[in-house]
């Protein structure tokens, strides 16, 4: 009986008993006695009856262990097992993978990825063929299927370390994703000045989205006094405040520079967030939120402009005044010129002049 660890009658509703029993960790429940040759089926009685029956019922089940019986060797245990296990595995890799220096967002998306694997799985062990099944028999968007797929590649490594095998590269290709033109602003200061007369936080928002080329849902939503330099000229941004991990220093234009300035309190601290005025950011969601809103009620706003149409903007004129992709990725944040190059043919940016191309000598 070392791994019985309780066993009782248990109401499950109105006229209704089972025989719960926790055995090494896992609950299973009796209906009737079939399970040790016992006839007894209590559930048949009438309804005055049942209670007592299913007492003298759990003392046959008490002593069928007492005897040798185990309920590992029933059906339902065995399922209930093989769940755990798979369970078990997925939990505790992702555990491992969440105790990771990763960002916040990336943890919510593991969580939900792994909840939506273990529903599929249904206790099924979790192999290369099971998961990309999971992955295909699902509608996702190409796009989200690509992310998905990325990430259960590196969620694989940390699988193996509880005894996964095997991995979904070879069966789940990458989708091939027509590529989307960001649609910029044909008259970026028109847009601006509606935005200013909407709502305050969300014009600086764009302003720093244009003028300084800073992502809006995490660079601009977490910034505090800190990174801003005392003469308001200068954003610095350490490799773990963006996406491309590395240290950033950009200059905020004299346009930008009164509208900051008027957020800032003579008794702000340096901790504090620049929107907020205390030290807790707005939610993710919050400048998302804000531009819905405006959306909704603005006169000039063309389809497919958002708010990362400012950043799209700005990224445009730096290039076309510089010509140089190095000062491009520096300024964006890119972690290489590579993702600049492909940022660049997604604004449909013309990297080349007529007179560039080859013709006849």
């Amino acid at each position: 009986m070392g791994e019985l660890q309780s066993i009782r009658v248990v109401k499950v509703s109105k006229g209704r008993y089972c025989i719960s029993l926790v055995w090494a960790g896992l609950r299973v429940r009796f209906y009737n006695g079939a399970r040790i040759g016992s006839w007894s089926k209590p559930q048949s009685l009438p309804l005055a009856k049942r209670q007592r029956a299913f007492e003298d019922l759990c003392l046959e089940y008490q002593r069928a262990i007492e005897i040798g019986w185990s309920p590992k060797d029933d059906w339902s245990y065995r399922l209930l097992q093989k769940a755990s296990n798979t369970k078990n595995l997925l939990n505790d890799a992702l555990g491992s993978k969440l105790n990771q220096n990763i960002s916040d967002s990336y943890k919510r998306s593991l969580i939900w990825m792994v909840n939506k694997l273990s529903l599929y799985l249904n206790g099924r062990t979790p192999t290369p063929m099971l998961i990309a099944a999971f992955v295909n028999d699902s509608n996702w968007t190409p796009s989200t299927r690509n992310i998905i797929r990325r990430h259960l590649l590196a969620f694989e490594k940390v699988m193996a370390e509880f005894g996964y095998e095997g991995s979904i590269r070879s069966l789940l290709p990458k989708h091939r994703i027509e590529e989307k033109l960001h649609k910029p602003f044909k008259d970026v200061l028109a847009v601006l000045e509606e935005i200013k007369s909407f709502d305050a936080r969300l014009h600086l928002c764009c302003l720093l989205a244009y003028g300084c080329l800073l992502r809006p849902h995490r660079e601009i939503r977490l910034l505090t006094w800190r990174d801003i330099s005392d003469s308001f000229d200068q954003v610095s941004l350490g490799g773990n405040q963006n996406k491309g991990k590395r240290n950033r220093i950009v200059p905020i234009g004299a346009y930008i520079q009164p509208h900051l300035m008027a957020f800032k309190r003579i008794d702000s601290a340096s901790d504090e967030n620049v929107f907020t005025g205390n030290n807790r950011p707005y939610n993710r969601d919050y400048f998302k939120a804000l531009w819905t809103k405006f959306k909704k009620q603005s006169q000039i706003l063309e389809p497919n402009q958002t708010l990362y149409s400012f950043r799209h903007s700005g990224a445009i004129q730096v290039f076309e005044k510089t010509g140089s992709l190095t000062k491009l990725q520096q300024v964006m944040g890119h972690s290489s010129l590579q993702v600049s190059l492909t940022y660049l043919r997604g604004l449909e940016v013309r990297q080349l002049e007529q007179e560039d191309m080859p013709t006849f000598k």
